[in-house]
């Protein structure tokens, strides 16, 4: 199966932050479909102009038929006896062309479909290389460094993307979100990104999501409550209005802890 049962990589590290865990993993999903789209949508333009910006608008992701993660458990195509034929010839022919950009594109997908975020970010460095001017590329860098909780890289890839393409709002919540995860967070910084995410697209649900738990996480339960307001008319019937509601009451209550 494609992109749409990995779990997202948050790390909760305490009772507040238990909110963020159905958040992140919906924001998670939402990462996977960006790559699945923008790798896809590279595939279907492979003949336009090398400077050309495809669409990534956000869509459903396609299915490899019979494809499933521990069909390729031999995840550098060597050896891979249990890997469908068409899958193993995409991965051997990326190794054996790695001037063929659109090889290093398919095979990245693979990795990215079964896990293998290194191999895929291995892969799509190498199509960087060979079209530096490519966005798909440069965005799903962050994506998959991302996906490898490799905070650092993928600031600097979605700073990259975002450079390029400023309206997208899909490098600039994934930027908010590297500050959001790392090490200690930079819960300022994600803030920033988040809000610049809506000025592009005000009624963007998940950025408006993620914007209010990193407000509560401040303590700031007014602004929380503004965004929550937003949040309540974009998507009435949003799984997390409650526990937001409850969270923003505790920060209020006199005798929170």
């Amino acid at each position: 199966m494609l992109l749409t049962a990995f779990c997202s990589p948050l790390t909760i590290m305490s009772k507040e932050n238990t909110l963020f865990t159905i958040i992140g993993v919906l924001l998670g999903f939402i990462i996977g479909f960006m790559f699945a789209n923008s790798v896809n949508q590279s595939d279907t333009h492979q003949h336009a102009a090398q400077n050309a910006l495809p669409d990534t608008t956000v869509s459903q992701p396609q299915t490899l038929a019979g494809e499933h993660p521990a069909a390729a458990s031999n995840a550098d195509g060597s050896g891979a006896g249990g890997m469908m034929p068409d899958v193993q010839a995409k991965i051997q022919r990326a190794k054996d062309e790695p001037d063929n950009f659109q090889a290093q594109i398919e095979a990245a997908e693979l990795y990215y479909q079964i896990k293998r975020f290194d191999r895929a970010i291995e892969l799509l460095l190498r199509a960087n290389q060979l079209r530096p001017e490519n966005y798909e590329v440069v965005l799903n860098l962050g994506h998959a460094n991302f996906e490898a909780k490799k905070y650092t890289e993928a600031e600097r890839w979605y700073t990259t993307a975002s450079i390029k393409k400023p309206d997208d709002i899909n490098a600039r919540t994934g930027l908010g979100l590297t500050f959001l995860l790392r090490q200690p967070p930079e819960l300022d910084r994600a803030v920033t990104e988040f809000r610049r995410s809506l000025e592009i697209d005000p009624r963007h649900e998940q950025t408006l999501g993620a914007l209010t738990d990193v407000l509560l996480k401040k303590g700031d339960a007014a602004q929380a409550q503004q965004t929550l307001q937003l949040l309540e008319q974009v998507n009435p019937t949003n799984t997390d209005l409650a526990t937001f509601r409850s969270r923003i009451e505790q920060l209020r209550s006199p005798t929170r802890s």
